[in-house]
């Protein structure tokens, strides 16, 4: 039986967050780059001579260096072709340092000890933004993250270096629009009552579930204004959310998810959640706690309404053998069914 992980998180329905853990600026954001070339040095690990597109780009790059060679003359196995790809950071500045990963796109065995040529990194606009090289590291031997479960995948720290910037001009802005990460009008209602309250004026308008708009006030630049609207406490609503992991079994819920009275079965599982007050308990059964009871034949599940909740509902059916599979399928059937009301999200 695969291993069944359960986190308990207490969840309210109101907290206080700050604005800047709910909200991005828009057009601050990062930008994805990616290349191509090849890692070098490597010991009889890297490609072989089935990979043709790694023959091509090895005598394509002598060819670039005076040196006029056939890819069907080259059986070395010490170079990989690999994607190398990073992440541009908003506001990076020409000869800044960025972070690099590579990945091999071939029948490479291992990046480990190999070294990335120079690499000129595109953005989706197709210009060039950072260039990359350096020694690939794909983590110490004896660590199951990096060095035996991905030794075709490495980092470079570093390794890149930025040519290009992206222009975002927020200093000269009059206005600028922030973008709920999870859309909510709640939410995006309260933003703007907390900053029209925190400045006494009426500065932010929120336009739908995700966005607001705000004005910046005369005596302060655009940069000063949101360092203080990030740093604003306001009340942040949370929808009650069930998340399920289907690849690895684990499931997070709040602890306070309730469960409308149903009655299933699922497989030899019989579940039972009606609007008694007082729980009977069948002979030869036994009580998981006073709001829980494992039926005789240790294939039933009685629970009293108005108590029952994801969690315990899950503890219970760990303790009558139910696989992660089984628990999935019941908490979806029970929100296909209404009996719960929490949103369910599959990852």
């Amino acid at each position: 039986m695969r291993t069944f992980i359960l986190f308990l998180l207490t969840i309210t329905t109101i907290y206080a967050a700050k604005i800047s853990d709910v909200a991005n600026i828009v057009g601050v954001r990062d930008n994805h780059l990616i290349g191509y070339s090849l890692v070098v040095g490597l010991q009889k690990t890297g490609d072989g001579t089935t990979s043709k597109f790694t023959l091509q780009s090895i005598a394509n790059m002598l060819k670039a260096m005076n040196i006029d060679m056939e890819s069907n003359d080259i059986k070395s196995k010490n170079v990989a072709a690999v994607v190398v790809t990073a992440e541009l950071a908003p506001f990076a500045r020409q000869g800044d340092k960025i972070n690099i990963t590579v990945s091999s796109i071939g029948d490479a065995k291992s990046l480990e000890g190999g070294t990335l040529l120079m690499t000129p990194l595109k953005g989706v606009d197709g210009k060039i933004y950072a260039l990359a090289q350096g020694a690939v590291t794909i983590g110490g031997k004896n660590s199951k993250s990096a060095g035996e479960s991905h030794p075709t995948a490495g980092l470079i720290y570093d390794g890149g270096l930025v040519e290009r910037e992206i222009s975002i001009d927020l200093y000269n802005q009059e206005q600028v629009t922030l973008s709920l990460r999870d859309a909510n009008f709640k939410n995006s209602v309260s933003i703007q009552k907390t900053v029209n309250d925190f400045y006494s004026t009426e500065i932010a308008v929120a336009m739908d579930s995700r966005t607001v708009k705000l004005k910046k006030p005369q005596n302060k630049t655009m940069i000063e204004f949101l360092a203080e609207i990030q740093d604003i406490d306001m009340d942040y609503n949370v929808k009650d959310k069930i998340v399920i992991n289907e690849r690895t079994g684990t499931i997070i819920s709040g602890v306070g998810i309730m469960i409308k009275p149903i009655i299933m079965t699922h497989g030899d599982i019989t579940i039972k959640i009606t609007e008694q007050e007082d729980l009977s308990k069948p002979a030869g059964s036994m009580i998981v706690d006073e709001n829980m009871i494992i039926g005789i034949n240790e294939n039933e599940l009685y629970t009293k309404s108005g108590t029952t909740t994801v969690a315990n509902l899950v503890r219970s059916l760990q303790k009558l053998g139910a696989t992660p599979k089984d628990i999935i399928s019941i908490l979806e059937a029970m929100k296909s069914a209404g009996s719960i009301s929490a949103e369910l999200k599959l990852i």
